[in-house]
């Protein structure tokens, strides 16, 4: 097995967290691919939008901020969440925040988005991949959409002292099968705190 599990998961997540938000490679000062790729959906503020992998984004700060009143963030990390609260102070709760393993969750709820930068690239063992499609298919209402980033076939191969698995937008096609068909794909050149270059591919694809 090349990836770790429960409680080392959730140990190795909060250490990366703990060297500080700005100094881990995924760090942004905002969110704009992210919140551009949302805004082409054109979902109606109510839409439930979740947040998979959030940790310490301003992804749901800035949903805050347009008016979203449905958003939902996911981590292993609670040192992550605990960040985000912390940053968004007084309104932190009008956000759902879900502490656990992705793979592992079992909410009634569904969603209208589902967005994943940076999670599904660490799942590198097929039963894993599985599951997380499994999931999509599940949680997400008829209609609705994922967007995710992962690192692209030219991207790192490790991040964060894990293996990875890269992606284009025809593997992500494959990965999701027959019940998402895709809207869009690009690229995008994510440059991390120490001034390195990661190659990214996002990957929008409607819910059938």
């Amino acid at each position: 097995m090349n990836e770790i599990h429960g409680g080392d998961a959730a140990a190795h997540w909060d250490a990366a967290y703990a060297k500080g938000e700005d100094r881990v490679s995924w760090f942004q000062q905002d969110a704009g691919m992210s919140l551009r790729l949302i805004a082409d959906l054109n979902p109606p503020v109510d839409a439930a939008i979740i947040d998979v992998g959030g940790g310490a984004s301003p992804l749901a700060a800035s949903l805050l901020s347009l008016g979203h009143t449905d958003i939902t963030v996911l981590d292993l990390s609670r040192a992550a969440l605990d960040a985000a609260r912390a940053a968004l102070g007084e309104q932190a709760h009008r956000i759902t925040w879900l502490h656990g393993d992705l793979l592992a969750l079992t909410s009634p709820r569904r969603y209208a988005i589902w967005h994943d930068r940076a999670v599904l690239h660490f799942l590198t063992d097929p039963p894993d991949q599985a599951r997380y499609a499994e999931l999509a298919r599940n949680t997400i209402v008829p209609g609705g959409h994922v967007v995710i980033a992962t690192f692209a076939p030219d991207g790192p191969e490790r991040c964060s002292g894990l293996p990875v698995q890269r992606h284009d937008s025809r593997s992500l096609t494959e990965l999701l099968g027959g019940a998402f068909t895709e809207v869009a794909h690009l690229r995008e050149d994510h440059r991390t705190p120490s001034g390195a270059t990661q190659h990214f591919t996002w990957f929008v694809a409607r819910r059938t």
